[in-house]
């Protein structure tokens, strides 16, 4: 069952509207629009809880950053060869 939903009015610049318009497809623009806030509400969650670990920890260095997208980098690129491999 999916959520109950509830009609909003909202103003938003007119190109925006109809760049979502022209993008949101056959799921229309509402569902575009709920997905856009749903990942944005995401961001602001997960720079919160980056907030709080670095008034606990401290700020993460550049370098620390780095490290770990090569980590994530490195990773994806063994998951797409796995994925390669098993075809």
């Amino acid at each position: 069952m999916s959520e109950p939903t509830q009609k909003y009015s909202i103003t938003m610049p007119r190109d925006i509207a109809e760049a979502a318009r022209a993008r949101s497809g056959p799921s229309g623009l509402s569902s575009y629009v709920a997905a856009a806030v749903a990942r944005q509400i995401e961001r602001d969650n997960l720079n919160d809880l980056i907030q709080v670990a670095e008034a606990e920890h401290g700020p993460i260095s550049e370098e620390e950053v780095q490290a770990l997208r090569d980590q994530l980098h490195e990773a994806r690129a063994a998951q797409t060869g796995d994925e390669a491999g098993a075809a």
